[in-house]
């Protein structure tokens, strides 16, 4: 266990936790925030970030003797949006709902880039059913980025069409063969497997709040610099799922756990967007 917690920080953590403090604290002191307030908000990020990266290893150690690990954890870093979406709905604001899952479907395939970078493992992973990876990728963000064009009166037709395709996809992921079988576990996976989940769902869903606060308390700027800042801290789950799996040559279970997880997000989208379109 002692070393899973080790194992879940590393230098590349080090450097996201000084670029956090950097870019909030520098935004307050160039743009008038409160500087106290943004090193509050960045300090809670930063736990925020330790909680995820801490639970991801936890849940990966527990899984790694699983077949279809990739799906099982592009399912399991879903939990935040699906909170986040069932807040949405009971506001009763479907733009809200849907916005945190479908938005995901952008950042998750850049961060899987950024993350064979860091892996030192592009080659091996682009190369990894391709053919399956590049066209999910697109058509799931297609449909995400769909759904904000469109006026409430055609959101049925997006409904039908996002879940048909959805559907057809998971149905036609690769088959993951690869486990770890020889290796024995570091935790035991019915003790940690489940508090693991638990708190990688509820500090997933707290880290969009903490991060609110860090910008509106440094007066981070609105346009695109800002937006990618919050759009990839608001994906660490992925990200660190991501290379978890590539740290242990898993090429597949980490692309997949991208597109199930992008799958997912239209999921959650269709259930919410119906949901919706019933209720109201």
């Amino acid at each position: 266990m002692k070393q899973i917690l080790i194992d879940s920080i590393g230098r590349l953590d080090l450097l996201v936790w000084i670029l956090v403090i950097l870019f909030f604290c520098g935004s307050a002191l160039f743009f008038g925030g409160n500087l106290q307030l943004s090193f509050i908000g960045a300090a809670g990020i930063i736990m925020e970030m330790v909680l995820i990266g801490m639970a991801i290893e936890i849940i990966i150690e527990c899984l790694k003797k699983t077949k279809g690990i990739g799906t099982i954890t592009g399912f399991i870093t879903n939990g935040p949006e699906a909170i986040c979406l069932l807040v949405g709905l009971i506001a009763g604001d479907i733009i809200f709902a849907a916005s945190t899952p479908l938005g995901s479907n952008f950042m998750n395939p850049v961060l899987l880039l950024v993350a064979t970078i860091v892996c030192g493992q592009v080659y091996k992973t682009i190369r990894t059913r391709s053919r399956y990876t590049v066209p999910t990728i697109l058509s799931t963000a297609f449909f995400a980025g769909l759904f904000f064009l469109l006026d409430p009166q055609h959101y049925l037709y997006w409904v039908l069409g996002a879940t048909a395709l959805s559907i057809t996809l998971f149905l036609l992921r690769p088959e993951e063969l690869e486990t770890d079988s020889v290796e024995d576990y570091s935790v035991n996976p019915r003790v940690w497997l489940f508090p693991s989940i638990i708190i990688l769902t509820v500090a997933g869903y707290f880290l969009d709040g903490v991060i609110t606060f860090a910008a509106d308390s440094s007066h981070a700027p609105k346009g695109v610099i800002g937006f990618i800042v919050l759009a990839t801290l608001t994906s660490w789950p992925e990200f660190k799922s991501c290379l978890g799996l590539l740290a242990r040559r898993k090429h597949l279970a980490a692309v997949l756990n991208i597109t199930v997880s992008n799958i997912t997000n239209i999921w959650l989208a269709v259930i919410g967007v119906a949901t919706y379109l019933f209720l109201y």
